[in-house]
């Protein structure tokens, strides 16, 4: 028996739905009903706080808004799927973050790479521009209605504080839409092109791996690794982006770069951050090369503060509320940084939140003092101890680089 495929069973099924919806459309006047026409509605603005202290801006849809952009983003992702490429792993099926950190890892230890781009472009989300995401949609979708509706979600404009405003630039981070808008924009401005130079202009070993609009990008030599990043500036610019150049660095990491350093007088190999990890040059045990990789200190002090301040507003509730609370806390934190040799990080952080509770639990009763067994018994109960979640990355190299 002739059976379909995903794509094809997926196409059927958005064939009869829409098929369907149409001919609801169709009898709602006989009703009495009054079919009124979709238009996007302005994107409500709201901030929330970033770990080096500034504010994100994120764009909250209503619910109208919401279901359209996700039945769009599903139809779309299933044929841009077979364009992007293996080194982008931002907002797609089957590809997380831990995969991107798994190809840096492996391109490390196995390619001859000695210099390393963190480039960190400014304000992506805000400078997007409206005119090139339409141009790179029309390439590869024909359909005028999907082009439509992105113009519409584009052109909606944005509601702070009561004043709404439209902006030429940009898509709101937060809505359906956005994450898949980013993916497109970047496929043709930087991966193709990334793509094309390691293929064509660069001899040396490279590595890419980009999660949304965060990339590291690894060299064999340091020439070519500042002519990628003069030319990747000119191309950003082409574009309306451009790179913020205090957080973009070259820096010289990999198997050599300890005793590269050491003969120099350089000191240690720099070290960078990419995706919440802080990644080091560093020897094993044998004392063979390895990348060591812990929780950023800004991100977890910042995550401390925060908790801190929620066991204030809980200081008077149960200790068993607030337990479960924890429990549900601490084991989503450490099943996103359990990775192999981050457990000191992760027992640190435990203990800074053990703390703080202690505290807070202190300052309930001036009657009852709470002692250390007592708070032992606590946190036995309900602050799960440190776990990997991920074993080494060449263990489990079932990743695609």
């Amino acid at each position: 028996m002739y059976k379909l495929s995903s794509s094809a069973f997926f196409y059927k099924v958005c064939k009869i739905v829409s098929e369907l919806f149409c001919s609801i459309l169709i009898f709602l006047p006989r009703f009495g009903i009054q079919y009124q026409p979709y238009h996007a509605k302005p994107v409500r603005r709201v901030y929330i706080p970033k770990a080096d202290g500034k504010q994100r801006p994120i764009g909250v849809t209503v619910l109208e808004d919401k279901i359209v952009q996700r039945a769009t983003a599903m139809v779309l992702n299933a044929i841009y799927e077979a364009d992007f490429l293996g080194f982008s792993y931002g907002f797609r099926p089957k590809r997380s973050q831990h995969q991107a950190l798994d190809a840096v890892y492996a391109g490390l230890l196995i390619k001859r790479i000695n210099w390393i781009l963190d480039a960190d472009i400014q304000n992506f989300f805000g400078k997007v521009n409206h005119g090139w995401v339409l141009k790179f949609v029309e390439h590869r979708i024909a359909d005028p209605r999907v082009l439509r509706l992105i113009r519409k979600w584009l052109n909606a404009g944005v509601m702070e504080n009561g004043v709404l405003s439209f902006e030429e630039d940009g898509t709101p981070q937060g809505g359906s839409i956005s994450p898949l808008i980013a993916n497109i924009y970047l496929h043709y401005v930087l991966d193709l092109w990334t793509q094309n130079m390691r293929e064509k202009q660069l001899k040396g070993d490279v590595i890419v791996a980009r999660y949304a609009d965060d990339s590291i990008t690894g060299f064999q030599y340091k020439s070519e690794a500042e002519y990628y990043l003069q030319d990747l500036r000119l191309r950003l610019a082409k574009f309306g982006l451009s790179l913020n150049e205090e957080k973009t660095r070259l820096l010289e990491f990999g198997k050599y770069a300890i005793s590269r350093r050491k003969e120099q007088g350089s000191g240690k190999p720099e070290t960078f951050n990419f995706l919440g990890f802080t990644h080091i040059c560093g020897k094993s045990r044998k004392g063979k090369f390895t990348i060591l990789r812990y929780t950023i200190n800004k991100r977890m002090r910042s995550k401390m503060l925060s908790i801190k301040q929620q066991l204030r507003k809980r200081m008077h509730m149960k200790v068993s509320l607030v337990g479960k609370w924890l429990t549900s806390v601490l084991t989503g934190y450490f099943r996103y940084y359990g990775v192999s040799g981050n457990i000191g990080k992760l027992d640190q952080f435990r203990y800074g939140i053990l703390m703080r509770w202690f505290k807070i639990l202190k300052r309930r009763s001036q009657q009852r003092r709470l002692s250390w067994s007592q708070m032992s018994t606590i946190a036995n109960r309900w602050l799960p101890r440190p776990k990997v979640y991920y074993k080494h990355p060449l263990s489990r190299i079932g990743v695609t680089t």
